[in-house]
Protein backbone atom coordinates (compact mmCIF):
# COMPACT_ATOMS: atom_id res chain seq x y z
CA UNK A 1 0.00 0.00 0.00
CA UNK A 2 1.44 3.14 -0.79
CA UNK A 3 1.80 5.95 1.74
CA UNK A 4 1.37 9.97 1.50
CA UNK A 5 2.61 11.68 4.01
CA UNK A 6 1.36 15.63 5.19
CA UNK A 7 3.58 18.97 6.59
CA UNK A 8 3.41 19.36 9.60
CA UNK A 9 0.13 20.89 11.03
CA UNK A 10 -2.11 19.96 7.98
CA UNK A 11 -3.71 17.17 9.59
CA UNK A 12 -6.33 18.92 11.69
CA UNK A 13 -8.83 18.42 8.84
CA UNK A 14 -8.84 14.94 8.63
CA UNK A 15 -8.91 15.07 12.73
CA UNK A 16 -12.57 16.87 11.81
CA UNK A 17 -12.76 13.52 9.38
CA UNK A 18 -12.66 16.16 6.54
CA UNK A 19 -12.22 13.93 3.08
CA UNK A 20 -10.22 15.86 1.41
CA UNK A 21 -6.45 16.35 1.30
CA UNK A 22 -5.28 19.19 -0.66
CA UNK A 23 -1.80 18.97 -3.08
CA UNK A 24 -0.34 21.97 -0.71
CA UNK A 25 -0.94 19.72 2.66
CA UNK A 26 1.34 17.20 1.07
CA UNK A 27 4.99 16.44 2.11
CA UNK A 28 6.13 13.26 -0.22
CA UNK A 29 4.24 10.38 -1.58
CA UNK A 30 1.98 9.33 -4.40
CA UNK A 31 0.27 7.13 -6.76
CA UNK A 32 -1.73 6.44 -9.71
CA UNK A 33 -4.84 7.88 -10.78
CA UNK A 34 -7.60 6.31 -8.00
CA UNK A 35 -5.29 4.19 -6.14
CA UNK A 36 -5.79 3.63 -2.79
CA UNK A 37 -3.57 5.24 -0.60
CA UNK A 38 -2.30 5.31 3.22
CA UNK A 39 -2.71 9.20 4.43
CA UNK A 40 -0.39 9.78 7.37
CA UNK A 41 0.88 12.69 9.35
CA UNK A 42 3.90 14.30 9.49
CA UNK A 43 4.70 12.06 12.50
CA UNK A 44 3.75 9.31 11.02
CA UNK A 45 0.18 8.41 12.70
CA UNK A 46 -2.76 7.02 10.33
CA UNK A 47 -5.05 9.51 9.54
CA UNK A 48 -7.05 7.47 6.54
CA UNK A 49 -7.53 5.55 3.61
CA UNK A 50 -8.03 7.67 0.44
CA UNK A 51 -8.35 7.76 -3.00
CA UNK A 52 -4.96 9.66 -4.81
CA UNK A 53 -5.43 12.14 -7.91
CA UNK A 54 -2.69 13.29 -9.11
CA UNK A 55 -3.80 15.81 -11.38
CA UNK A 56 -6.01 18.03 -8.39
CA UNK A 57 -5.57 19.94 -6.31
CA UNK A 58 -7.62 18.17 -4.27
CA UNK A 59 -5.04 15.46 -3.96
CA UNK A 60 -6.66 13.05 -2.56
CA UNK A 61 -10.25 12.22 -1.07
CA UNK A 62 -11.27 10.35 1.74
CA UNK A 63 -12.98 6.36 2.11
CA UNK A 64 -12.42 5.92 5.57
CA UNK A 65 -10.56 7.02 8.72
CA UNK A 66 -10.80 3.74 9.89
CA UNK A 67 -7.27 2.00 9.85
CA UNK A 68 -8.62 -1.64 10.10
CA UNK A 69 -10.88 -1.19 7.14
CA UNK A 70 -10.02 -2.45 3.54
CA UNK A 71 -10.39 -0.29 0.77
CA UNK A 72 -12.03 -2.95 -1.53
CA UNK A 73 -15.37 -4.20 -3.18
CA UNK A 74 -17.23 -5.11 -0.44
CA UNK A 75 -16.60 -2.39 1.17
CA UNK A 76 -17.62 -0.01 -1.55
CA UNK A 77 -20.79 -2.40 -2.37
CA UNK A 78 -21.97 -1.74 1.67
CA UNK A 79 -21.23 1.81 1.20
CA UNK A 80 -23.86 2.41 -1.67
CA UNK A 81 -26.15 -0.33 0.13
CA UNK A 82 -26.36 1.82 3.17
CA UNK A 83 -26.45 5.42 1.22
CA UNK A 84 -29.52 3.97 -1.05
CA UNK A 85 -31.15 2.14 2.49
CA UNK A 86 -30.62 6.08 4.30
CA UNK A 87 -33.35 7.30 1.58
CA UNK A 88 -35.87 5.63 2.72
CA UNK A 89 -36.11 7.27 5.93
CA UNK A 90 -36.54 10.59 3.92
CA UNK A 91 -39.95 11.93 3.10
CA UNK A 92 -39.45 12.00 -0.41
CA UNK A 93 -42.66 13.06 -2.67
CA UNK A 94 -41.53 11.99 -5.80
CA UNK A 95 -40.17 9.17 -7.97
CA UNK A 96 -36.55 11.02 -8.78
CA UNK A 97 -34.40 11.12 -6.35
CA UNK A 98 -30.80 11.49 -5.61
CA UNK A 99 -29.34 7.78 -3.89
CA UNK A 100 -25.80 8.83 -3.46
CA UNK A 101 -24.81 12.54 -2.71
CA UNK A 102 -20.47 12.03 -3.23
CA UNK A 103 -18.59 13.09 -0.26
CA UNK A 104 -21.76 13.32 2.43
CA UNK A 105 -22.22 9.62 1.95
CA UNK A 106 -18.65 9.08 1.77
CA UNK A 107 -18.39 7.71 -1.57
CA UNK A 108 -16.59 10.64 -3.05
CA UNK A 109 -16.75 11.91 -6.28
CA UNK A 110 -20.08 10.05 -7.02
CA UNK A 111 -23.41 11.11 -7.92
CA UNK A 112 -26.53 8.64 -8.68
CA UNK A 113 -30.06 9.59 -9.28
CA UNK A 114 -32.94 7.49 -10.14
CA UNK A 115 -35.35 8.67 -12.33
CA UNK A 116 -38.19 6.17 -11.86
CA UNK A 117 -36.39 2.59 -12.96
CA UNK A 118 -33.39 4.26 -14.61
CA UNK A 119 -30.33 5.13 -12.86
CA UNK A 120 -27.85 8.07 -13.69
CA UNK A 121 -24.64 8.14 -12.08
CA UNK A 122 -21.78 10.66 -12.52
CA UNK A 123 -18.43 9.55 -12.00
CA UNK A 124 -16.31 12.87 -10.65
CA UNK A 125 -13.54 11.22 -9.07
CA UNK A 126 -10.25 9.33 -10.09
CA UNK A 127 -11.21 7.33 -7.41
CA UNK A 128 -14.83 6.56 -8.66
CA UNK A 129 -13.57 6.41 -11.68
CA UNK A 130 -11.22 3.56 -10.80
CA UNK A 131 -14.03 1.65 -9.24
CA UNK A 132 -16.70 2.16 -11.58
CA UNK A 133 -17.51 -1.11 -12.70
CA UNK A 134 -17.98 -2.11 -9.25
CA UNK A 135 -20.26 0.58 -8.49
CA UNK A 136 -22.41 0.37 -11.14
CA UNK A 137 -22.90 -3.13 -10.72
CA UNK A 138 -23.41 -2.66 -6.65
CA UNK A 139 -25.81 0.48 -7.69
CA UNK A 140 -28.28 -1.90 -9.96
CA UNK A 141 -27.98 -4.90 -7.59
CA UNK A 142 -29.15 -2.48 -4.53
CA UNK A 143 -32.05 -1.10 -6.39
CA UNK A 144 -33.09 -4.11 -8.18
CA UNK A 145 -33.15 -2.52 -11.54
CA UNK A 146 -31.47 -3.01 -14.80
CA UNK A 147 -30.53 0.09 -16.22
CA UNK A 148 -28.04 3.06 -15.70
CA UNK A 149 -27.35 5.88 -17.56
CA UNK A 150 -23.20 8.17 -17.61
CA UNK A 151 -23.32 11.43 -17.19
CA UNK A 152 -19.68 11.85 -16.43
CA UNK A 153 -19.46 14.85 -19.25
CA UNK A 154 -18.87 17.25 -15.84
CA UNK A 155 -16.53 20.05 -16.38
CA UNK A 156 -15.00 18.74 -12.79
CA UNK A 157 -14.06 15.54 -14.52
CA UNK A 158 -11.19 17.78 -16.66
CA UNK A 159 -9.90 18.85 -13.01
CA UNK A 160 -9.15 15.12 -12.14
CA UNK A 161 -7.61 14.89 -15.60
CA UNK A 162 -10.53 12.48 -16.26
CA UNK A 163 -11.82 12.83 -19.79
CA UNK A 164 -15.74 13.01 -20.38
CA UNK A 165 -18.24 10.32 -20.52
CA UNK A 166 -21.57 10.03 -21.70
CA UNK A 167 -23.57 7.22 -22.48
CA UNK A 168 -25.53 3.71 -21.33
CA UNK A 169 -22.99 1.79 -18.79
CA UNK A 170 -25.45 -1.22 -18.14
CA UNK A 171 -28.51 -2.19 -19.76
CA UNK A 172 -30.66 0.50 -22.39
CA UNK A 173 -33.33 2.60 -22.88
CA UNK A 174 -35.67 5.81 -23.52
CA UNK A 175 -33.44 8.80 -22.37
CA UNK A 176 -36.52 10.92 -22.41
CA UNK A 177 -38.67 10.64 -19.52
CA UNK A 178 -41.42 11.85 -17.18
CA UNK A 179 -40.84 12.06 -13.04
CA UNK A 180 -43.78 12.69 -10.76
CA UNK A 181 -42.90 15.44 -8.12
CA UNK A 182 -45.66 15.95 -5.50
CA UNK A 183 -48.92 17.17 -7.43
CA UNK A 184 -47.11 17.70 -10.73
CA UNK A 185 -45.23 15.80 -13.71
CA UNK A 186 -41.93 17.10 -15.27
CA UNK A 187 -39.95 16.05 -18.62
CA UNK A 188 -36.68 15.73 -18.46
CA UNK A 189 -33.47 14.53 -20.83
CA UNK A 190 -31.09 12.47 -18.67
CA UNK A 191 -29.18 12.63 -22.04
CA UNK A 192 -28.51 16.48 -22.36
CA UNK A 193 -30.10 18.10 -19.28
CA UNK A 194 -28.26 19.74 -16.26
CA UNK A 195 -26.43 17.62 -14.06
CA UNK A 196 -27.99 14.32 -14.44
CA UNK A 197 -31.28 15.30 -16.24
CA UNK A 198 -32.61 17.95 -13.71
CA UNK A 199 -32.67 19.65 -10.29
CA UNK A 200 -33.96 17.35 -7.67
CA UNK A 201 -32.25 19.81 -5.20
CA UNK A 202 -35.02 21.72 -5.98
CA UNK A 203 -38.03 19.96 -5.02
CA UNK A 204 -38.65 21.02 -1.36
CA UNK A 205 -38.53 24.69 -2.72
CA UNK A 206 -41.11 24.18 -5.69
CA UNK A 207 -43.44 22.57 -3.05
CA UNK A 208 -43.41 25.71 -0.92
CA UNK A 209 -43.28 27.67 -3.91
CA UNK A 210 -46.84 26.54 -4.62
CA UNK A 211 -48.00 26.00 -1.12
CA UNK A 212 -47.59 30.10 -0.91
CA UNK A 213 -49.07 30.75 -4.28
CA UNK A 214 -52.19 29.21 -3.24
CA UNK A 215 -52.40 30.32 0.07
CA UNK A 216 -51.80 34.02 -1.04
CA UNK A 217 -53.35 33.88 -4.52
CA UNK A 218 -50.59 35.14 -6.56
CA UNK A 219 -51.70 36.39 -9.64
CA UNK A 220 -48.98 37.47 -11.55
CA UNK A 221 -45.49 35.46 -11.13
CA UNK A 222 -42.33 35.69 -12.66
CA UNK A 223 -39.33 33.02 -12.91
CA UNK A 224 -35.95 33.52 -13.53
CA UNK A 225 -33.42 31.38 -14.85
CA UNK A 226 -37.00 29.15 -15.12
CA UNK A 227 -34.63 26.37 -17.10
CA UNK A 228 -37.39 23.38 -17.73
CA UNK A 229 -40.25 25.13 -15.48
CA UNK A 230 -39.95 23.11 -12.58
CA UNK A 231 -40.78 26.51 -10.26
CA UNK A 232 -43.41 27.88 -12.95
CA UNK A 233 -45.93 24.60 -13.02
CA UNK A 234 -45.88 24.74 -9.00
CA UNK A 235 -46.55 28.25 -9.27
CA UNK A 236 -49.68 26.81 -12.07
CA UNK A 237 -50.61 23.76 -9.57
CA UNK A 238 -51.10 26.57 -6.35
CA UNK A 239 -52.59 28.62 -8.43
CA UNK A 240 -55.35 25.98 -9.45
CA UNK A 241 -55.37 24.67 -5.84
CA UNK A 242 -56.39 28.11 -5.03
CA UNK A 243 -59.58 27.73 -6.97
CA UNK A 244 -58.56 30.16 -9.91
CA UNK A 245 -61.17 30.82 -12.71
CA UNK A 246 -60.06 28.99 -15.90
CA UNK A 247 -57.06 31.14 -17.35
CA UNK A 248 -56.77 33.33 -14.05
CA UNK A 249 -53.18 33.71 -13.00
CA UNK A 250 -50.22 34.14 -14.85
CA UNK A 251 -46.34 33.38 -15.25
CA UNK A 252 -43.78 34.86 -16.97
CA UNK A 253 -40.35 32.45 -17.31
CA UNK A 254 -37.01 33.56 -18.48
CA UNK A 255 -33.98 31.79 -19.33
CA UNK A 256 -31.33 32.40 -22.13
CA UNK A 257 -32.15 28.44 -23.61
CA UNK A 258 -34.03 27.97 -26.31
CA UNK A 259 -34.02 24.34 -25.77
CA UNK A 260 -34.96 24.74 -22.08
CA UNK A 261 -37.57 26.94 -22.46
CA UNK A 262 -39.45 24.19 -24.82
CA UNK A 263 -39.09 21.89 -22.43
CA UNK A 264 -40.53 24.49 -19.87
CA UNK A 265 -43.98 24.90 -22.01
CA UNK A 266 -43.99 21.42 -23.02
CA UNK A 267 -43.73 20.95 -18.64
CA UNK A 268 -46.95 23.45 -18.77
CA UNK A 269 -49.09 21.15 -21.10
CA UNK A 270 -47.93 17.61 -19.61
CA UNK A 271 -50.19 19.25 -16.58
CA UNK A 272 -52.90 20.44 -18.04
CA UNK A 273 -52.67 23.90 -17.92
CA UNK A 274 -53.82 26.15 -21.26
CA UNK A 275 -50.89 27.72 -22.68
CA UNK A 276 -52.59 31.07 -22.00
CA UNK A 277 -51.01 30.76 -18.68
CA UNK A 278 -47.48 31.08 -19.54
CA UNK A 279 -45.71 33.46 -21.68
CA UNK A 280 -41.80 31.91 -21.85
CA UNK A 281 -38.44 34.63 -22.78
CA UNK A 282 -35.28 33.41 -24.15
CA UNK A 283 -33.85 36.32 -22.94
CA UNK A 284 -31.46 37.46 -20.73
CA UNK A 285 -32.29 37.92 -17.27
CA UNK A 286 -30.46 41.38 -16.21
CA UNK A 287 -31.75 43.25 -19.26
CA UNK A 288 -35.26 42.17 -18.97
CA UNK A 289 -35.84 43.10 -15.07
CA UNK A 290 -34.65 46.70 -15.98
CA UNK A 291 -36.97 46.07 -18.93
CA UNK A 292 -39.54 45.37 -16.81
CA UNK A 293 -38.68 48.42 -14.30
CA UNK A 294 -38.95 50.48 -17.46
CA UNK A 295 -42.35 49.34 -18.26
CA UNK A 296 -43.79 49.85 -14.65
CA UNK A 297 -44.65 46.27 -14.25
CA UNK A 298 -44.58 44.43 -10.60
CA UNK A 299 -44.98 40.71 -10.04
CA UNK A 300 -46.56 39.09 -6.80
CA UNK A 301 -43.94 36.52 -6.31
CA UNK A 302 -40.54 36.29 -8.06
CA UNK A 303 -38.02 33.42 -8.34
CA UNK A 304 -34.06 34.05 -8.68
CA UNK A 305 -32.36 30.70 -9.09
CA UNK A 306 -29.57 31.61 -11.11
CA UNK A 307 -26.63 28.97 -12.41
CA UNK A 308 -23.40 28.97 -10.37
CA UNK A 309 -22.16 32.89 -9.87
CA UNK A 310 -18.85 31.52 -7.43
CA UNK A 311 -17.97 28.19 -7.83
CA UNK A 312 -14.90 28.34 -5.41
CA UNK A 313 -14.12 31.52 -2.55
CA UNK A 314 -11.75 32.82 -5.18
CA UNK A 315 -15.14 33.58 -7.15
CA UNK A 316 -17.03 35.01 -4.20
CA UNK A 317 -16.83 39.13 -4.53
CA UNK A 318 -17.68 39.19 -8.48
CA UNK A 319 -19.85 37.07 -7.19
CA UNK A 320 -21.18 38.68 -4.85
CA UNK A 321 -21.71 41.75 -7.14
CA UNK A 322 -23.74 39.48 -10.10
CA UNK A 323 -26.31 38.85 -6.96
CA UNK A 324 -26.64 41.32 -5.57
CA UNK A 325 -27.96 42.97 -8.58
CA UNK A 326 -29.93 40.35 -10.11
CA UNK A 327 -31.62 40.46 -6.25
CA UNK A 328 -32.04 44.64 -6.13
CA UNK A 329 -33.60 44.40 -9.12
CA UNK A 330 -36.03 41.87 -8.65
CA UNK A 331 -37.29 43.54 -4.90
CA UNK A 332 -37.62 46.56 -7.26
CA UNK A 333 -40.54 44.71 -9.36
CA UNK A 334 -41.95 43.20 -6.05
CA UNK A 335 -45.12 44.40 -5.07
CA UNK A 336 -45.92 45.27 -1.92
CA UNK A 337 -46.91 42.08 0.20
CA UNK A 338 -44.94 40.13 -2.71
CA UNK A 339 -42.67 37.36 -2.31
CA UNK A 340 -39.48 36.43 -3.49
CA UNK A 341 -38.21 33.38 -3.43
CA UNK A 342 -34.21 33.58 -4.00
CA UNK A 343 -31.27 31.35 -4.07
CA UNK A 344 -27.77 30.59 -4.57
CA UNK A 345 -26.14 26.95 -5.52
CA UNK A 346 -22.49 28.84 -5.10
CA UNK A 347 -20.33 26.64 -2.99
CA UNK A 348 -18.05 29.63 -3.01
CA UNK A 349 -21.19 31.63 -1.15
CA UNK A 350 -21.74 30.77 2.21
CA UNK A 351 -25.27 31.13 3.79
CA UNK A 352 -24.32 33.81 6.13
CA UNK A 353 -22.66 35.79 3.26
CA UNK A 354 -25.87 35.39 0.97
CA UNK A 355 -27.99 36.82 3.88
CA UNK A 356 -25.93 40.02 4.07
CA UNK A 357 -25.91 40.53 -0.18
CA UNK A 358 -29.92 40.21 -0.39
CA UNK A 359 -29.94 42.20 2.27
CA UNK A 360 -27.85 45.04 1.35
CA UNK A 361 -30.08 44.72 -2.29
CA UNK A 362 -32.94 45.00 -0.15
CA UNK A 363 -31.64 48.31 1.19
CA UNK A 364 -30.55 49.72 -2.32
CA UNK A 365 -33.83 48.89 -4.19
CA UNK A 366 -35.41 51.09 -0.89
CA UNK A 367 -37.51 47.50 -0.03
CA UNK A 368 -37.76 45.94 3.56
CA UNK A 369 -39.29 42.96 4.13
CA UNK A 370 -39.50 39.23 6.21
CA UNK A 371 -37.41 36.58 6.00
CA UNK A 372 -40.08 33.97 6.63
CA UNK A 373 -37.96 30.78 5.44
CA UNK A 374 -34.47 29.56 4.77
CA UNK A 375 -33.95 27.47 2.10
CA UNK A 376 -31.51 24.28 1.51
CA UNK A 377 -31.68 21.64 -1.02
CA UNK A 378 -33.62 18.60 -0.50
CA UNK A 379 -32.65 15.83 2.03
CA UNK A 380 -31.71 13.43 -0.31
CA UNK A 381 -29.11 15.93 -1.02
CA UNK A 382 -27.40 15.98 2.88
CA UNK A 383 -25.07 18.18 3.85
CA UNK A 384 -23.09 16.30 6.55
CA UNK A 385 -21.22 17.48 9.83
CA UNK A 386 -17.68 16.78 8.63
CA UNK A 387 -18.90 18.35 5.29
CA UNK A 388 -19.94 21.58 5.17
CA UNK A 389 -19.65 22.11 1.81
CA UNK A 390 -22.46 19.90 0.97
CA UNK A 391 -24.78 22.98 1.67
CA UNK A 392 -23.73 24.41 -2.11
CA UNK A 393 -27.42 25.72 -2.60
CA UNK A 394 -29.07 27.59 -0.04
CA UNK A 395 -32.28 30.44 -0.42
CA UNK A 396 -34.28 32.73 1.17
CA UNK A 397 -38.00 33.63 1.16
CA UNK A 398 -38.57 37.02 1.44
CA UNK A 399 -41.77 38.62 1.68
CA UNK A 400 -42.09 42.70 1.07
CA UNK A 401 -44.01 44.33 3.84
CA UNK A 402 -47.39 45.65 2.61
Amino acid sequence: MKTIRLKEGKERSLLRRHPWIFESAIARGGADAGETVRVESHEGAFLAWAAFSPASKIRARAWSFDESQHIDATFLIAACASSIKARERFDIKSDGLRLIHGESDGLPGLIVDRYGDTLVAQFLSSGAERWKDVLADALLAQTGLTQLYERSDASSRGLEGLPEAKGWLRGEGKVELALREHDWQLGLSIEEGHKTGFYLDQRDSRKRFADYAQRLNFERVLNCYCYTGGFTVAALTGMRAAGFAVGAGHVTSIDSSGPALARAAANVALNGFEASRASFMDADVNASLRQFIEQGRTFDAIVLDPPKFAPTAAHAERAARAYKDINRLAFKLLAPGGVLFTYSCSGGISADLFHKIVASAGIDAGVDGFITERMGGAPDHPMTINFPEGEYLKGLVVMRRA
